[in-house]
């Protein structure tokens, strides 16, 4: 995991000495946002083996992590983080603050950090990561140099699995359909087919209430959709007679590929529409309906018009 989050931009910046005094990084994937943090904490002080074991063991004084994995950065938090960067250095001539997750953090909790990111004490520099810009205040956002790491490529992402779950089956078709988000990759490899397997029944279900209930329970929600994605570029391919280019095959995609092209083209958008909502804190399962819902009519419509 390490390897690859070592070729994404924002490390080689921070590598290369060329950190601002405040950094935002925007990274999709919410749960590798903190170990690229790190790596970023250890590339800042020169990522030499022994420092970097204490920054990952947050046991660094010079190297300040908040929250706590898995926390939301509270008010107290900035509280202490104010407190902490008047402090000089205690080993070196520069600190650096690790602000995990700032777009989980309150509207009040991050305007509370304005004057600290503005105006920054001597040798003091802040490193925040987000997985969505949307949810990080357009105040954060002016005072930060935003960084927006480019998803991995299919290639990227398939080398890490096979790196990482040697042996898994499965490896090309997560890796295809992950949109370049390892964890959503791992997420799909780990449940074998039945992403896959939803997606191509809620794309041929007349009746698709109570599938997409289910849908709406699942704890990891990205993985079904990229699932569904791959599904509709798979029978998208089909129905152009590019077969070659398919990832899997199936009897539901082969029947997904009578459908016509263009209402295949429409639920791509329809999906995009589906994804994004649920960005905003849609429901998933009442978007994964409503996303249904939309390709029924679209289906409908084109039907007609071919007939």
């Amino acid at each position: 995991m390490k390897e690859l989050l070592r070729t994404t931009n924002v490390y080689r910046e921070f590598l290369a000495g060329n950190a601002a005094r405040t950094t935002l990084v925007l990274f999709s994937d919410e749960v590798y946002l903190r170990p690229l943090l790190f790596l970023c904490a250890e590339a800042f002080f020169g990522a030499e083996a022994h420092l970097a074991r204490r920054i990952a063991g947050e046991n660094f004084p010079d190297c300040k992590v908040y929250p706590r994995a898995g926390e939301k950065l509270s008010v107290d938090d900035v509280s202490e983080i104010v407190e902490e960067s008047l402090l000089a250095p205690a080993e070196g001539d520069k600190k650096l603050f690790v602000l995990d997750r700032i777009d989980l953090a309150s509207a009040l909790v991050q305007n509370k950090l304005l004057k600290i990111l503005e105006e920054p004490p001597q040798g003091t520099s802040f490193l925040l990561g987000a997985a969505a810009e949307h949810a990080v205040q357009p105040t954060v956002l002016s005072r930060a140099r935003k960084v927006a790491v480019p998803p991995f490529s299919e290639e990227e992402i398939c080398t890490a699995l096979l790196r990482l779950h040697p042996g898994a089956e499965g490896t090309r078709e997560a890796a295809a359909a992950s949109g370049g988000v390892l964890s959503t990759a791992e997420a799909l490899l780990e449940d074998g087919s039945e992403e896959f397997r939803l997606a191509e029944e809620l794309l041929t279900a007349k009746e698709p209430e109570a599938l997409c209930r289910a849908i709406g329970e699942k704890k990891e929600k990205r993985a079904f959709f990229a699932a569904l994605r791959l599904v509709l570029r798979d029978a998208l391919f089909l129905s152009r007679n590019e077969g070659k280019y398919c990832t899997r095959r199936s009897a539901s995609i082969t029947k997904l590929a009578e459908v016509p092209a263009g209402a295949l083209i429409a639920a791509m958008g329809f999906l995009t529409d589906a994804e994004r909502e649920i960005q905003f804190n849609a429901n998933p399962g009442q978007a994964a309906y409503a996303f249904a819902l939309r390709f029924q009519e679209e289906k409908a419509i084109w039907q007609k018009l071919s007939s």
